[in-house]
């Protein structure tokens, strides 16, 4: 871990000096930011998220908060300059072809990059967009056809998604009007003194056959028993590896993210085997927060997986390489006779940016086929 975090840090490093080298290099950048300005200001920028991550586990509270926000905003901003100043370099041979147009080149990769910066941060503070379903499951009883799930993932609740958004999330699930609020993992972006405070936020979930939730990696990543403890007290059923019954017919499965397993817990598919034991007559549906070993809950007998942590990319182009990592990405699936669907994400992760598409909630109805 040492020797990632330190090839990080030259890597992060490096690119804000060549970052940094191709703003001087703007004649009039360099006049009213000269290095002894610039090069300190991107130092505390770049910096500043990793710091507040040294901060939380100090729980330093709202200074911590503060260079979250700084430092995290700073990462979008940085990604798209970079995208954009890279490709101007591209189109200019790094500065051996078009010499007299080379520095107007760059000029205009800065515009664009901020008109990117700008359209990012609008998207983000968007309203979650409702991306509708309609799902036959084998062995669901007719009566429970009709029944709706609404799903939200990723939502990475803390200082940067507070409580008002919470809120007016929990009123939006409400307005959908679900039989059952299905939570994907990552509700928490991991603030370990914020916990108890969302309590009354969180009693605001709500769904007549109840909120069913399962963790994600940041729930690990923030140390996973006490957030489990408050989405309990919240009144959510969080499913480890198991199952529970909602309606006769109908039965929600939930796994721990595959996070949980690389700190000596049992493989991911025993998890999963365990989660989707004793298959009855009826339909089930997992809740997976990492899209992966889909075709194995298709031969346990899920009918429906339900995932995110992708966010789709979130910041373009990520969204192209993303799929290097993950088979599902987002939308909708069928994995040898199962239907899985993989929501970008309700809320975001690190900057509040979001480019090209909105936040996501899914509405599903169940239907019996």
């Amino acid at each position: 871990m040492v020797f990632v975090f330190v090839i990080f840090l030259l890597l992060w490093g490096g690119l804000h000096v060549y970052i940094a080298e191709r703003l001087l290099s703007i004649p009039v950048i360099a006049q009213y930011l000269p290095p002894h300005i610039l090069v300190p200001v991107m130092v505390f920028l770049g910096v500043s998220y990793i710091a507040s991550r040294v901060m939380e586990h100090y729980e330093l509270g709202r200074l911590s908060h503060v260079f979250e926000y700084v430092g995290a905003t700073w990462v979008g901003i940085f990604f798209l300059v970079f995208v954009a100043l890279f490709a101007a370099d591209v189109v200019t041979g790094f500065g051996w072809l078009l010499p007299a147009l080379k520095i107007k080149i760059r000029v205009g990769a800065l515009l664009v990059a901020a008109v990117l910066i700008v359209i990012a941060y609008v998207q983000a503070w968007r309203i979650p967009t409702v991306t509708e379903y309609e799902v036959a499951l084998r062995g669901l009883p007719g009566e429970v056809g009709g029944k709706v799930l609404v799903v939200g993932s990723d939502l990475h609740l803390g200082s940067m998604l507070g409580h008002r958004w919470a809120t007016a999330r929990a009123t939006q699930f409400a307005t959908l009007r679900p039989d059952v609020l299905l939570l994907v993992g990552d509700i928490f972006e991991g603030e370990k003194e914020t916990h108890a405070g969302w309590l009354p936020v969180l009693r605001q979930f709500r769904a007549p056959l109840g909120v069913f939730a399962v963790t994600g990696n940041h729930e690990f990543y923030a140390g996973p028993e006490a957030i489990i403890e408050t989405f309990r007290g919240a009144g959510f059923r969080v499913l480890r590896d198991e199952h529970y019954e909602v309606l006769p017919g109908l039965r929600i499965a939930g796994v721990d993210d595959p996070a949980f397993r690389k700190a000596g817990k049992r493989d991911q598919a025993i998890a999963l085997q365990q989660a989707l034991a004793n298959p009855s007559a009826g339909a089930t549906i997992l809740l997976s927060h990492t899209p992966v070993l889909a075709e194995r809950a298709a031969e346990l007998g899920a009918g429906l997986m339900l995932s995110g942590h992708t966010h789709e990319g979130q910041i373009w182009p990520f969204q192209y390489l993303v799929p290097l990592a993950f088979r599902l990405v987002h939308g909708r699936y069928d994995v040898n006779g199962m239907t899985a669907i993989v929501g970008r994400g309700t809320g975001t992760w690190g900057p509040r940016m979001r480019l090209w598409k909105r936040s996501e909630i899914l509405r599903i109805t169940l239907r019996s086929a």
